[in-house]
């Protein structure tokens, strides 16, 4: 079917990834972060290796930019992907676009990817990863106090979870808010909008049923409420929440829903519906839609940064 998506954003409104274990292991390996990232005048990028819970290394960028004051908040941010993809370029843009204009460090987290690495290694990886900022916050020129998290798709997912660990397992860290563009925050896939949006380009329903085999999660685990968000029985203690919801997308009434929950706790949450676009449209960078959106993140997340820790 088609759909009335922005022409802004062609090709890719008429792209749907071939999601499948042999284009996985074809397509992964090639995907590189861009020499973009390290071209960047006005920021220091080096790359760090995090122990994780099982002592594999986690690779991690830090995005500093270079007139900025320590210690400076940080925004730790975890790219989509259906936790089956490394980070593409406009992922790294986006990070990039975070440490500018926000006027903040940024930890980009290169979690481990299913199917090789099954439930719940990425959750893991990307909490070692968070314990890791926290922890040497003094040494990286980080204030412990302004630390938030982010991540689009999947890595929404990922950055609602490690929230949820933080407080489940009393980690010190009080995160400043969680910035989440097009979240997948519902693994049951039975929204109106997934039944809807089933052939939606860049990603839809069937390609969601397909990736769960993939990251072997099990409903069964006490921790499979990291994996589908909504389904918490509590929303107490997790931070403000920037949501940003695409139109024509199979996550919609994820975003939706998860934002009635934090509201229903008391939570403050923005909450920006998007016209025109489909998941992941700021693959785009150039279009109208995608700037307005960037900036709307952006000013989210100096709003909160500037509060009283």
């Amino acid at each position: 079917m088609k759909y009335p998506i922005s022409k802004e954003f062609f090709p890719f409104s008429r792209f749907t990834p071939p999601i499948s274990e042999s284009f996985l292991a074809m397509a992964v390996p090639h995907m590189k972060p861009p020499r973009s990232l390290f071209r960047a005048k006005e920021l220091t990028v080096t790359r760090h290796e995090v122990p994780s819970y099982d002592g594999a290394m986690v690779e991690c960028f830090l995005l500093s930019p270079k007139t900025l004051t320590e210690p400076s908040p940080c925004l730790i941010y975890i790219h989509g992907g259906g936790f089956v993809l490394a980070a593409a370029g406009y992922h790294y843009q986006n990070a990039m676009r975070y440490a500018r204009d926000v006027g903040c460090k940024v930890v980009f987290v290169n979690y481990r990817l299913a199917p090789q690495n099954p439930h719940p290694v990425f959750f893991e990886d990307c909490f070692a990863a968070m314990g890791w900022v926290y922890d040497n916050a003094t040494v990286l020129g980080i204030d412990p106090h302004r630390i938030g998290i982010g991540g689009d798709s999947a890595g929404s997912t990922l950055a609602v979870g490690v929230c949820m660990m933080a407080r489940d397992r009393k980690h010190p860290v009080r995160f400043a808010f969680q910035m989440l563009p097009y979240p997948f925050l519902d693994a049951r896939n039975n929204s109106e909008s997934c039944k809807k949006y089933t052939d939606t380009p860049m990603w839809n329903s069937t390609l969601s049923h397909r990736i769960s085999p993939m990251t072997k999660v099990d409903p069964a685990r006490t921790d499979y409420v990291y994996y589908s968000p909504v389904e918490a029985e509590s929303f107490e203690g997790l931070p403000p929440a920037y949501i940003e919801t695409a139109e024509f997308d199979c996550l919609h009434d994820d975003g939706i829903l998860y934002a009635q929950k934090l509201r229903e706790a008391g939570i403050e949450v923005t909450l920006n519906e998007t016209k025109g676009t489909m998941h992941g449209f700021d693959i785009m960078q150039k279009a109208e839609i995608t700037r307005l959106a960037l900036s709307e993140r952006i000013k989210f997340m100096k709003k909160v940064l500037e509060r009283d820790p």
